[in-house]
């Protein structure tokens, strides 16, 4: 007691002073636990059980409790308490399902005194009494809690939760007889110590398992737990039903919480994965940690703070195998690095802006009229929070600047009737584009419906197109299977176009490309002059000049004789010099490159003299006539990746549905997309997205929640057996309360009184009458 009495002494001048600092332990740590006069600390583990004296600067090892040449698995620990009463008396969890105390005044080497293995699973977790000194709680994964009298050999009380297993149990360090326990199904249960056959009262707290909590030291009403939804909650159980008053959201599943000492709104929180730091929060500021140490590099197992009266220091062991001591003006604080602007949009499209007041005001916008002095005082136009003696963040104040935006131009009516005209599936890829174009065309969206319209011409088969086109005058070649040339006259192709394809008494001299694009077959007989303005000469042999068909050539006058060929009168004139190969195609590639032909270029491709006319046909297209779809995919996917990057989310997933196959699927996006459809209550199309995904991560989202739990409308309990006749009543359950025959289709009831009927029936009824149809006198409602 005199010792004691030193220390509380010593407290109150504050005269206890350290500094930031560590050591290393033999194996990884799993718990810590400090003695009340705050000189020394137990860390436990898996492997490690031992007491660290805390000095000035360093950490001294005092006591290895792991004795013996073969250590048993009553030391490898989950958890560690020392009492606050006793200052010989230690309490462990064992991995084996034993609670085990220590009594450090034992004189021998082994330290252990007694040893309960009630428990059949792993113990969680062992609480000490804040004030009875013989009275030990304990928690485990076999769903008990079992409060131990020292005094005694086995335990006196066993406490049911009737679930999942144990996390954590505390007393309360107000009440005498409450304790409060967190169990993984998310519930927090409040027990009476005198009461093991029921608790007080049942909440929950988190939506998964509540991995730790802790009563407030100051406040007897207050109890914060932390859970894996990454939640810490503080509760208010002082009320008829608890109630949540705080909430702090972290960044992972939260293991430990302790409350600081002389700080009503301050805690302490450390993560069970990912996250390796330790964040003091102050919960009135949820949304920035106070402060925040960073010194460990593994999960963080145990956080305890130094003293009960001394918010300075903070004690933490980890999975790093280290232990420190982290001094608490040497956090670091997140607030400082914090960016001192905000920017939100509002539920009708306002758009608000916060900033410092001095960087507005610095600004120098004379003509900018402070928000709301029309009367409209929806948002304030600054807010200044006025200084607290216990609030230690740094004050700042901030002013509110509210863009207004017009209702008509953000009004989201163009994707309601987009997504309930477009067209998916069920009819051609063409038409389906031509369709969407079209939708989009008549709701002034041109753009949209554009980039349909490509989407038909870059992946619509190409035969389906016009087969025969023609060159005229300023066109060009267009993609064909087939075209035809004719040449006119001196001067070139002139205003009217003379190819007659429809005429049959035309004769045709057809020349076959090979895959090297070569207009012409190459013979010795008959060679082109290429690059002559004149008209061109021919030699014929014997032979030749009897052949009729040679050249067939159509007349502008189809009455007149044919000109006759005759040799010049003074023997032959010399040959002029032959091109071999002639590049014919450049000609070709020439034209497709530009729509106008000139007359010299038209004379290039001269077959024939100048006074007759040949027709020639090509029957293979100068390049391949249809593409596949992976030509176009690099283009289609910026043009995805462009709607969905502005926000128009529902072009990107109407086209991936759209072109099938043809492209790569983004799952992402079709999320969105059905939660914008769902928000809109457009059921009916999600419904139809969901369906035509080709994603099973989508597919599967509509057959979700699809069980109807339905209780009888005789005996008003749940029907468990499949059918129509309830198994408790034995009387059939779905008898419409208008006609009492059994509704086979759509059933409609009423969730006041559980009748119901035929769909058509309970409306006709209603009608006339708001009383229910079965005469239980309830006033159903049909909406």
């Amino acid at each position: 007691m005199e010792k004691m009495a030193r220390v509380t002494t010593a407290l109150g001048s504050n005269t206890i002073s350290g500094c930031t600092m560590f050591c290393h332990l033999d194996a990884p740590a799993n718990a810590i636990s400090v003695c009340r006069d705050a000189a020394q600390v137990v860390v436990a583990g898996r492997n490690i059980f031992k007491i660290y004296a805390l000095e000035e600067e360093q950490f001294v090892e005092k006591l290895n409790l792991r004795v013996g040449r073969k250590p048993s698995l009553n030391f490898s620990c989950a958890d560690v308490m020392w009492h606050q009463m006793d200052e010989n008396l230690l309490a462990t969890a064992a991995t084996n399902g034993a609670v085990v105390t220590w009594n450090l005044g034992k004189p021998s080497r082994n330290k252990q005194d007694q040893l309960f293995t009630e428990h059949k699973r792993t113990v969680n977790k062992v609480c000490f009494h804040p004030t009875e000194v013989h009275m030990l709680l304990s928690g485990s994964q076999d769903g008990y809690m079992k409060c131990f009298d020292l005094r005694k050999k086995e335990s006196v009380s066993t406490f049911s939760g009737q679930s999942e297993s144990v996390r954590d149990v505390q007393f309360s360090i107000r009440d005498y007889f409450t304790f409060a326990a967190s169990f993984e199904n998310g519930n927090v249960q409040l027990w009476d110590i005198r009461r093991p056959d029921r608790y007080e009262r049942m909440f929950t707290a988190h939506n998964g398992p509540v991995f730790c909590c802790d009563w407030h030291p100051e406040d007897r009403g207050w109890l914060a737990t932390g859970g894996r939804d990454k939640m810490v909650k503080v509760w208010d159980i002082t009320t008829n039903r608890a109630k949540e008053i705080h909430c702090v959201q972290t960044i992972a599943s939260v293991a430990r919480v302790k409350w600081r000492p002389e700080r009503k709104y301050h805690l302490a929180t450390c993560s069970m994965m990912v996250d390796h730091n330790i964040y003091v929060w102050d919960v009135r500021r949820p949304f920035i940690p106070f402060a925040t140490f960073e010194e460990h590099k593994d999960v963080t197992t145990g956080i305890v703070w130094r003293h009960l009266h001394d918010p300075g220091f903070l004690l933490s062991g980890s999975k790093d195998s280290t232990l420190y001591q982290h001094k608490f003006k040497d956090a670091s604080r997140p607030v400082d690095k914090a960016n001192p602007e905000g920017l939100c949009f509002g539920l009708f499209g306002d758009l608000a802006f916060a900033a410092k007041e001095s960087l507005i005001s610095g600004g120098g916008d004379s003509n900018r009229k402070p928000y709301g002095s029309g009367g409209d005082r929806r948002y304030p136009i600054f807010f200044f929070k006025k200084p607290d003696l216990t609030e230690q963040f740094a004050h700042e104040s901030s002013a509110l600047s509210v863009f207004e935006t017009d209702l008509e131009s953000s009004r989201m009516d163009w994707f309601v009737k987009t997504a309930r005209r477009y067209l998916l599936s069920g009819k051609p890829f063409g038409e389906l584009c031509d369709h969407n174009a079209k939708v989009a065309k008549e709701l002034n969206r041109p753009q949209v419906s554009t980039t349909w319209t490509m989407l038909r011409v870059m992946y619509s088969d190409p035969g389906n197109l016009a087969t025969a086109t023609s060159i005229s005058k300023g066109g060009s070649i267009p993609l064909m299977n087939s075209f035809n040339m004719k040449e006119i006259a001196a001067g070139g192709l002139g205003s009217e176009s003379r190819l007659d394809r429809g005429k049959g008494e035309i004769w045709q001299d057809t020349i076959h490309l090979d895959p090297g694009n070569s207009l012409i077959n190459n013979n010795d007989e008959n060679e082109e002059t290429e690059g002559s303005e004149g008209p061109a000469d021919y030699l014929f042999g014997d032979a030749e000049l009897e052949d009729d068909n040679l050249y067939p050539m159509e007349h502008e006058n189809p009455t007149a004789e044919e000109a006759e060929y005759s040799l010049p009168q003074e023997a032959f004139p010399l040959r002029h010099e032959i091109v071999d190969n002639p590049s014919v195609p450049e000609h070709l590639q020439d034209k497709v490159d530009s729509p106008h032909v000139s007359g010299n270029e038209a004379e290039a491709v001269c077959l024939t003299p100048i006074k007759s006319f040949s027709l020639i046909s090509i029957s293979q297209p100068l390049y391949e006539s249809h593409l596949p779809a992976s030509f176009f995919s690099p283009v289609v996917r910026e043009m995805l990746q462009h709607y969905a990057e502005a926000g128009d989310v529902q072009m990107a997933v109407s086209v991936l549905i759209v072109l099938g196959d043809r492209i790569r699927k983004e799952e992402h996006w079709y999320t969105s997309y059905i939660d914008l459809l769902q928000r809109f209550e457009l059921w009916n199309v999600s419904n139809e997205v969901i369906k035509l995904s080709t994603s099973s991560a989508i597919n599967c989202l509509n057959q979700t929640s699809t069980t109807l739990h339905i209780n009888c409308s005789n005996c008003k309990r749940p029907m468990s057996n499949k059918g129509w006749i309830c198994d408790r009543c034995h009387q059939c359950a779905s008898i419409c309360a208008v006609c009492h025959h059994v509704v086979k289709g759509l059933f409609v009831w009423c969730q006041g009184c559980s009748h119901g009927g035929h769909l058509e029936h309970i409306m006709n009824w209603l009608k006339s009458s708001s009383h229910c149809p079965a005469g239980c006198g309830h006033l159903c409602e049909y909406t």
